[in-house]
């Protein structure tokens, strides 16, 4: 469709094959896709959900049938992207239309995708189904599915270059007009703007632009604080094409930086070179972090780090596996995870840098092009 890009030569039948299989191990014959992220890398279908209770349509999926219900604001659009699905179109809401899809694909053990429904939404499907169809038996698929998209293929990781290489070249366009009395808000729309004129389909997530103090907002939103010389200026954004994901965080300063942000940076740059080393298959992802937090744990800025260090990226600029102490997940060939350590200090400000990694058979590849030695303008 006009206005919507997407990836070519996706191999469609290989991921639902992929995903009947764990359907069987997990003696499943039927699951419901409710999210717009899976929906997509299983049907090809871009329609997009609003609000938690505004649905583009669901994907029932058993080992014969392929169904994609949705409603009129997409039924054409389903039925020229989804070209492997049979495509209905519901009147009201899928809660009421289930229980009859359902019986027409013989469903008995069906899986869904709980982690997507909201309370409200599950309690409606179930209910719904109990009234009509008593002997369907429900679970979560959630499992499963968490790990469907963990790995990339070769058509997705050039996608995410691209993607990366789009944002990335606007970043080092915006570092020549960035000037004191700049804001965060000017900043970020400028970034923004340019990321879509050399084009990206959309952000892959709000930027954040943090100057001064509010860099010790991991998270901080863009306000009309103006950049001043000798502070840190923190830039994390990404774009996204054809369905694909870029995340990059840079930290640079306006003159001459003073020793706090010096020593930090150079702590963070090496925490970083040292995690990014150790990224190999077989390594567990908790020990990327920890590997990271050591380094930086054993300097002056110890207890600065909160967060996890890295999460993957691919449709969605969060998904799995998660680079966390918590995340006891093999790293495999093929997934491709972000690897972003910072220190922030209250009243002082803070530094992250963020790099895009693809496990390979042979260790790792860092997919950004922008060099962290130039960070003062």
């Amino acid at each position: 469709m006009k206005g919507i890009t997407r990836l070519k030569n996706i191999d469609l039948e290989t991921r639902i094959e992929n995903l009947r299989r764990e359907m069987q191990q997990a003696d499943t014959d039927t699951v419901i896709i409710f999210s717009d992220e899976n929906r997509r890398y299983l049907s090809g279908f871009t329609g997009s959900d609003g609000n938690y209770d505004e649905s583009a349509g669901v994907l029932i999926i058993t080992s014969t049938d392929l169904l994609l219900a949705t409603d009129s604001r997409y039924d054409t659009q389903a039925s020229q992207e989804a070209t492997l699905y049979n495509v209905s179109c519901y009147k009201e809401n899928i809660s009421k239309e289930l229980p009859l899809l359902l019986k027409s694909v013989n469903s008995r053990k069906v899986g869904l995708e709980t982690s997507r429904l909201t309370v409200e939404i599950y309690d409606k499907i179930k209910t719904k189904l109990k009234e009509e169809s008593p002997e369907i038996i429900t679970s979560s698929a959630d499992k499963f599915l968490k790990t469907l998209r963990i790995k990339k293929d070769n058509n997705e990781i050039e996608a995410i270059k691209k993607s990366l290489a789009i944002s990335e070249q606007a970043f080092l366009k915006l570092r020549t007009i960035i000037h004191e009395d700049m804001t965060e808000k000017e900043a970020a729309w400028l970034l923004e703007k340019m990321i879509r004129e050399n084009g990206a389909d959309c952000l892959s997530f709000p930027t954040i632009v943090a100057s001064g103090k509010n860099c010790a907002l991991p998270h901080a939103i863009p306000g009309e604080r103006k950049f001043n010389s000798n502070e840190p200026l923190l830039f994390d954004f990404g774009a996204k094409l054809k369905g694909y994901c870029s995340d990059t965080t840079r930290t640079i300063v306006i003159g001459e930086p003073d020793s706090t942000f010096k020593e930090a940076y150079d702590t963070l740059f090496h925490a970083q070179k040292f995690a990014v080393e150790a990224i190999k298959p077989g390594i567990k992802c908790s020990e990327i972090d920890r590997v990271a937090r050591d380094y930086i744990d054993n300097s002056k800025f110890t207890g600065r780090f909160g967060h996890s260090l890295g999460h993957g990226v691919g449709i969605a600029i969060h998904e799995s596996p998660r680079l966390s102490k918590f995340d006891d997940t093999l790293l495999e060939a093929g997934m491709v995870v972000t690897v972003e350590p910072g220190i922030y200090i209250p009243e002082w400000g803070g530094i992250r840098l963020e790099n895009m990694i693809c496990v390979t058979d042979e260790g790792s590849e860092v997919l950004n092009k922008i060099s962290y030695d130039d960070y003062i303008i």
